[in-house]
């Protein structure tokens, strides 16, 4: 059974599955559960549910999680033992699940590894849910359970959270309108389409997760790299007619091979293409793709007068970023930005250097601006030095480069929807890495590593705002 010929919503041999994994990763984690309940057109049900011994260690966080033990799996079977069996049970059915893409993502992985291929139509019911109380804004499986009265006495463990799903569907069979319950399923249902060089099952494999995408060419150069909320969403909607631009419209065209890396987080997303990008410099990405920005820095003279001199960031050392005003692709808009700021506060663009000539006290060494009343005379010892320094600091405060809001190096800990987390190691607004855990980040080292301003950029946003993600200092 293909999505392209299902139709009449939940008119279907169905399977309600769950599973629990060692991590969030399909790539690279295991399932040490999977409990699913058949449920024919009929009614007739079929539960089975299994624990499976994943080969590796569970983490603590994950046995927190699931209350699943490394010692409860010691003696279970390992998937080989068992995928014959799952393979039955799910055969020609619609796979419903809560965050689909996660557990047909896993069950794709682990028969992968067998060599086998599995493909089946997905009914996701997280999507199911916003699509039927879309005034609701969460829709995770305590939430929905809340919301329709649903108790389950062994959450997070397989079989228990599959009962879940069957008992939602009952509730949404008896209370929503059948004909509009049929649209919606069927509208999710509907086949994707996708560029024929790019094969069937790439819709099938991409991840409903946050992370960063690539696109390859004919002759497996690198196109694109691109980031998002949800690598699946937005990968299948650059094949999308409807969302492309021509050129959008000609990428879709030339991409021959896909290839992506889940995070945990929207910041794990950015900072990961931020790097992708510059270190192997994507044909078609032009945004973040240069570290040759510069900023403005004032200098004492002399005269006692601050100038203003343009600066690569590059050489800004991971101590000084607050001596540092603004960020600037060229000298061009730096000196362009900063003679608007010199006219809006009548500053002397003598005085700073934005205009030719020394600029302080000398007879008929006045700045145009001063002649035509735009500048206050420092440039003619009508303004003290002192006093003109001051003014031109608090005009260009707002574009002041921030302190490292930290003593030293820091990890960011992402958590996804599972708990499984990423911890993002970060020093002076420079991004080192991303590692498992805190000893992993005391080792990394920054020494090499340069200023970036996309960094930079990302990292402001983040600490003004950064949700739910768990910040820790490092000794």
């Amino acid at each position: 059974m293909s999505s392209a010929n299902l139709g009449r919503g939940l008119d279907h041999d169905l399977v309600c599955i769950d599973l629990e994994t060692t991590g969030g990763h399909p790539s690279r984690n295991r399932i040490i559960e999977i409990g699913l309940i058949e449920i024919d057109r009929d009614g007739t049900e079929r539960v089975w549910s299994t624990l499976v011994n994943p080969g590796v260690r569970i983490p603590s966080q994950i046995e927190s999680f699931t209350g699943i033990s490394n010692e409860m799996v010691a003696n279970a079977p390992d998937f080989a033992d068992v995928h014959r069996e799952l393979l039955d049970r799910l055969s020609g059915r619609l796979f419903v699940a809560h965050n689909a893409r996660f557990d047909y993502g896993f069950v794709r992985a682990e028969l992968l590894r067998l060599g086998k291929r599995f493909v089946a139509p997905v009914l996701c019911t997280v999507k199911l849910s916003r699509r039927i109380n879309p005034e609701y804004p969460r829709h995770n499986l305590d939430s929905v359970m809340a919301r329709h009265g649903l108790a389950c006495d062994a959450r997070h463990r397989a079989l228990g959270d599959a009962m879940v799903l069957r008992d939602l569907l009952a509730i949404w069979r008896r209370d929503v309108d059948p004909t509009h319950l049929v649209s919606l399923i069927d509208g999710l249902l509907t086949e994707t389409s996708l560029p024929p060089q790019l094969g069937p099952d790439l819709a099938d494999e991409l991840p409903e997760a946050p992370g960063v995408y690539r696109f390859y060419g004919a002759d497996d150069a690198l196109l694109y790299v691109g980031k998002s909320k949800n690598i699946r969403k937005r990968v299948l909607e650059h094949f999308a007619a409807e969302h492309r631009a021509a050129k959008e419209a000609q990428l879709a065209r030339q991409v021959h091979r896909v290839t992506w890396t889940e995070t945990a987080g929207e910041l794990g997303a950015l900072l990961t293409e931020a790097r992708a990008v510059k270190e192997t410099k994507p044909l078609t990405n032009r945004r973040l793709r240069s570290n040759q920005s510069v900023t403005l820095a004032f200098v004492h003279t002399d005269s006692g007068i601050d100038r203003l001199e343009v600066t690569e960031v590059s050489a800004l050392d991971s101590k000084s970023d607050s001596d540092f005003f603004g960020l600037y692709k060229d000298a061009k808009a730096a000196l362009r930005a900063a003679d608007e700021i010199c006219r809006a506060h009548r500053l002397c663009p003598k005085s700073l250097g934005l205009e030719a000539g020394r600029g302080h006290s000398e007879a008929g060494a006045s700045c145009f601006a001063h002649q035509l009343g735009r500048c206050k005379g420092a440039c003619v010892g009508k303004e003290a030095p002192g006093l003109h320094n001051a003014r031109a600091r608090l005009a260009f405060s707002g574009t002041r480069l921030a302190s490292w809001p930290f003593r030293g190096r820091v990890v960011v800990v992402e958590t996804d929807w599972r708990g499984c987390a990423d911890l993002h190691v970060l020093e002076h607004w420079r991004y080192l890495g991303t590692v498992r855990d805190e000893q992993e980040a005391l080792g990394l080292d920054a020494e090499d590593l340069h200023f970036d301003p996309d960094i930079y950029r990302i990292l402001r946003r983040f600490f003004d705002a950064p949700g739910s993600a768990r910040i820790v200092e490092l000794s």
